[in-house]
């Protein structure tokens, strides 16, 4: 398809700040009235980030500063613009971590002024809110955080924040569709490209374990007929059958003694070694499906693999049932963990929205104005990038920042660094050589989560999809969104309805045997290397290809794109095969150390990539600077 067949020349508003705005000010299901929504601090005349569209996430102006502090080593703004208040704590990022750090001391010290500090024009740091507006109706999804996964795993601080937060986990059993998919006959399927493959080639069955993410409807035909099916050798398609089959034990070793083996092989080790599948293609086909893990098949294990990202192989272990206890992954907002942000800031600054339940912040109004108003107890800057946080001679925290090209100084009795850990010493230069390091071992995978708004879902239910995993594509798979209806926002019934579909890109380095951290660093610079456009025209043509067979029409059929570019995206986590699991403390430990009046709070800090995480550590850390 040339760029005028796929609807590169259609105006959706997906660079056009102001037309959203526009659309935005229309009646909704949930009412809106975005022109009357504006901030101080801005120069725009209209101000409400989760309106726009096109490139957010790692956003233009978010990151220029950071870099020439961190990659160019720039010390000096110019002359700094010093403010007469004294703040009790400053909070740089106002992400989640950055958040929860602000509500905790706010609860130590009612009357305590908290400042947060952060980089992006919104706040939530991943959980990010992207909202559509299409012939009057609002339409929401996520731009990263996703959902509350496994509460009933987390501490008893995440549980008790969450409880007064009003969040109650058992209204998602109701809230969400758990039938929506079966009920109209969508399952998982397997997508090939024309580019890779000569044709473009959809394959309704599943080669990923999606029955715990997704609740999709049973496979109409069978493995063998898939496989079939498959541009691949005949002897790759012999091992993949043989892979997808096996249903009993063939490790030769004790069960007890599994699942740590399992932890301490790569996945392809795994394969070769104990199953016997080596053939390049079937390799290749799983490499491009290791989506989650952030890593190629030579670096990750092959536990977190099989058990975490699905692919095949667990049961051929002694220890198939490792997932059998997981809760089911339905804890999830209309807009992720947006709704967790929105929360937090409407417990800390009550006057920026109306409400007081879970519901009911879904639909709530949020007036960006009262964010960073000078009467209030808590105040939230945002455009704002921190340069430097030292101590000073009375053992308060002065933070330098820059917006709009001007470096101001805000002083704090404490603060809390919730930026993540990889920029910390570049802001501190107090810090030891020791914790720079533990703070450096953090490299975040970079990724891309797109959302793209529909006219309708008839393609996918003349397929009978509503997965698509795609090993050789841009997007290693893209799906319909999650099926959650509530406070007054309803999610599409039918197929003629709009939905947002979710598509994610784990960008990384083309070696396949770098460490996951060199691999990351390389994906980083191809993502700020990659333009809107590149992107968006991708996102045209793979869905144009998986969706041929349902009529589906790009130019006509996708009337909105927000693509949520997150250059330092998962925490990283501990990889037996390249990190040393002897060590008493890990690097993570070590950099979170806190430094006089200053603490860290990161999902970093956990070396975990999870909303609790992030939770648990900024309680944490207010805790070391208030005892």
């Amino acid at each position: 398809m040339n760029d005028k067949q796929l609807g590169m020349d259609r105006n959706i508003s997906r660079r056009d700040f102001v037309n959203g705005m526009a659309a935005a000010a229309t009646v909704s299901v949930i009412p809106v009235s975005a022109s009357t929504v504006s901030q101080t601090m801005s120069p725009l005349a209209n101000y409400y980030p989760p309106a726009q569209t096109g490139l957010r996430g790692s956003h233009k102006g978010s990151y220029e500063v950071a870099h020439e502090l961190a990659r160019e080593g720039k010390k000096d703004w110019g002359s700094v613009v010093e403010a007469d208040e004294l703040f009790d704590l400053i909070v740089v990022g106002a992400g989640i971590s950055g958040l929860a750090a602000a509500y905790f001391y706010r609860q130590k010290h009612p009357a305590a002024k908290i400042l947060l500090l952060d980089n992006h024009d919104d706040f939530g740091g991943h959980a990010k809110r992207n909202e559509f507006f299409y012939k009057g109706k609002q339409y929401l999804s996520y731009g990263g955080s996703q959902s509350i996964e496994d509460p009933g795993s987390y501490s008893q601080i995440s549980k008790t924040l969450l409880r007064d937060l009003g969040i109650d986990t058992t209204f998602f059993e109701t809230a969400y569709d758990q039938s929506f998919f079966r009920r109209h006959d969508l399952g998982g399927s397997i997508y090939f490209d024309a580019e890779h493959h000569g044709s473009d080639q959809l394959i309704q069955y599943p080669l990923q374990g999606y029955d715990y993410f997704l609740p999709l409807s049973k496979p109409k035909i069978s493995l063998d007929q898939a496989v079939r099916q498959m541009p691949l050798a005949e002897e790759a398609q012999r091992q993949l059958i043989r892979l997808m089959s096996y249903n009993s034990d063939q490790m030769n070793m004790p069960v007890d003694e599994q699942e740590e083996y399992l932890w301490q092989i790569s996945y392809k080790e795994f394969l070769n070694k104990h199953l016997a599948i080596d053939h390049p293609q079937v390799l290749q086909l799983l490499q491009g499906l290791t989506n989650d893990s952030a890593a190629s098949i030579e670096t990750a294990t092959a536990l977190g693999i099989i058990s975490y990202v699905g692919l095949p192989g667990l049961k051929a272990t002694g220890i198939a049932d490792y997932t059998a206890n997981e809760e089911p992954y339905i804890y999830h907002f209309p807009d992720g963990n947006a709704s967790i942000a929105r929360l937090l800031v409407r417990q800390l600054i009550p006057s920026v929205a109306s409400g007081r339940t879970m519901e009911d912040v879904v639909g709530a109004v949020f007036d960006y104005r009262q964010l960073d108003r000078s009467e209030s107890a808590t105040r939230i800057r945002l455009n704002a990038t921190a340069v430097k946080v030292a101590h000073d001679d009375k053992q308060q925290v002065n933070i330098d920042y820059v917006t709009g090209g001007q470096a101001h100084r805000v002083v704090g009795k404490q603060c809390v660094l919730a930026a993540y850990n990889a920029i910390i010493p570049h802001l501190c230069p107090e810090l030891s050589e020791q914790q720079s390091e533990g703070l450096s071992w953090s490299v975040k995978a970079p990724i891309l989560y797109t959302s793209v708004l529909l006219r309708n879902w008839q393609a996918w239910k003349k397929l009978g999809v509503a997965q698509i995993s795609s090993p050789s594509s841009y997007y290693s798979v893209s799906f319909l969104d999650f099926p959650v209806s509530m406070g007054g926002y309803q999610f599409a019934q039918g197929p003629d309805d709009p939905i947002v579909v979710h598509m994610e890109k784990f960008v990384l380095g083309p070696n396949t045997t770098d460490s996951p951290s060199d691999q990351r660093r390389v994906g980083r610079h191809l993502l700020f290397a990659t333009p809107f456009e590149t992107i968006e025209r991708a996102t045209r043509q793979q869905l144009a290809g998986a969706l041929a067979g349902g009529g589906f029409d790009p130019a006509t059929d996708i009337v909105g794109i927000t693509v949520n570019r997150w250059a330092h995206g998962y925490a990283n986590w501990f990889n037996p095969l390249f990190d040393d699991m002897t060590q008493e403390s890990p690097p993570y430990v070590t950099g979170r150390k806190s430094l006089g009046n200053i603490a860290i709070a990161n999902s970093d800090a956990a070396g975990r990539a999870t909303m609790d995480a992030a939770i648990d550590q900024a309680h944490r850390a207010i805790s070391e600077l208030t005892t």
